[in-house]
């Protein structure tokens, strides 16, 4: 059934809700397919989040914190798009949601302090104000369905059941050391990530029936785009930041233009057509809650990782300049781009089922130049990186206006 029809067919359930002050849902008009003020203000919370991950990983970029580095990215994107398909669903306008809101911001500067340290003292308290924010959403969706629409009902029953399980993982390892807490946690993680592609299959419940969701794709696209403007806001701050402290390098002025082109090649990259092309993708289809977790839930996951890598790898870049590359280094200041050009293959593939030959051969030579790291600088990789998305970007521009001449 269309999300529409079945919106229709709940109506009179619906009205019962209200009566009973449950009426939280986002209702069917232009307006609430917009991102809200207190979404907006929801988001400066992640950008905290960012900088004390992007700060974590620059201090220690290791093997080992590369994993737990990782995990910890998991762990913030994951949060901010289950929050942001509530956001999604229910009416931001409606005082409770608003404080449902702030509650999730409280909790989520809460986790981006014990961030840094969660795989040491602070384990436990990163374990627990995730649980808690993931399953007290929860809670709030299960009150605004119940005796609203029984399939979206008995959807985030499952969910709370799958996170519930997780949540098991999550406090247990967080009382491990190091190695089995990354273990168990990557478990949870697992569980977390699997329950969507898997309809949060449980015994006797079965799976959820697919289009249950009212999603708004024009909604999700919105959001995700401004969660990219966010990773790319929080590189540029960084960048800054660590152009300061290094200024009185001879080198550090070039490398500081370079990193800033980096992160402006980026914006164009994602939002020059990738980004129209997934919001339309979003709006037209007939099946906005299986696009909404290929495109977004999933599909922006690497950009998103891509980006906050890249502000690492720029912090390398500005703060040992001249140093030779090591595999470590080159992992940071090429592999964030080439991440941040694999999620838009994605994205673009979805959304427009056109191959972006410039972003493979993009991805290709950041690739072979990571091969070659050992031979060149750190400043010498910032540069190719940013010569690179350079490259990507009018191959596609160029690329872009031949085919629009063409059709014209």
């Amino acid at each position: 059934m269309h999300p529409a029809s079945r919106h229709r067919a709940a109506e009179p359930t619906e009205a019962k809700g209200a009566a009973t002050g449950k009426q939280w849902i986002r209702k069917a008009d232009a307006d609430q397919t917009r991102a809200s003020f207190p979404e907006l203000f929801f988001d400066l919370v992640f950008v905290f989040a960012l900088v004390q991950l992007a700060k974590t990983l620059a201090s220690d970029f290791g093997p080992t914190a590369l994993v737990e580095a990782a995990l910890l990215i998991l762990a913030i994107w994951w949060i901010w798009i289950h929050s942001t398909w509530v956001t999604n669903l229910l009416d931001t306008e409606q005082d409770p949601v608003r404080l449902m809101l702030f509650l999730l911001m409280f909790g989520g500067i809460l986790l981006a302090i014990a961030l840094p340290d969660a795989f040491g003292d602070h384990g436990f308290a990163f374990a627990v104000i995730y649980c808690a924010i993931q399953i007290g959403r929860s809670f709030v969706m299960l009150y605004a369905y119940h005796r609203v629409d029984a399939a979206s009902f008995l959807t985030f029953l499952r969910i709370t059941l799958w996170l519930v399980l997780a949540s098991a993982f999550w406090l247990v390892g967080s009382q491990m050391e190091t190695t089995p807490r990354i273990a168990f946690w990557s478990t949870a993680l697992l569980v977390e990530y699997l329950a969507p592609a898997l309809r949060y299959y449980l015994p006797g419940l079965g799976k959820s029936a697919p289009e249950t969701l009212d999603v708004s794709g024009k909604h999700m696209a919105e959001r995700c785009a401004l969660f990219v403007i966010i990773c790319l806001g929080e590189t540029i701050l960084t960048t800054g930041r660590n152009a300061a402290e290094h200024m009185a390098d001879d080198m550090t002025f070039a490398v500081f233009c370079s990193a800033f082109l980096s992160t402006g090649f980026m914006w164009w990259i994602y939002f020059h057509h990738g980004q129209e092309k997934a919001a339309n993708k979003a709006e037209a289809t007939s099946k906005p809650e299986t696009l909404a977790l290929n495109l977004f839930t999933y599909g922006h996951l690497p950009i998103v990782s891509g980006v906050i890598l890249t502000a690492v790898g720029e912090d390398f870049s500005l703060s040992h300049a001249k140093d030779e590359s090591t595999m470590q280094t080159a992992l940071a200041i090429l592999g964030g781009p080439a991440l941040f050009l694999a999620g838009n293959i994605w994205i673009k593939l979805a959304a427009a089922h056109q191959f972006p030959i410039s972003h493979i051969v993009g991805f290709a030579i950041l690739a072979l130049a990571g091969v070659l790291s050992a031979l060149a600088a750190n400043y010498h990789l910032q540069f190719l990186a940013t010569a690179t998305l350079f490259g990507v970007a009018i191959w596609e521009y160029l690329a872009l206006r031949r085919a629009s001449a063409s059709t014209a």
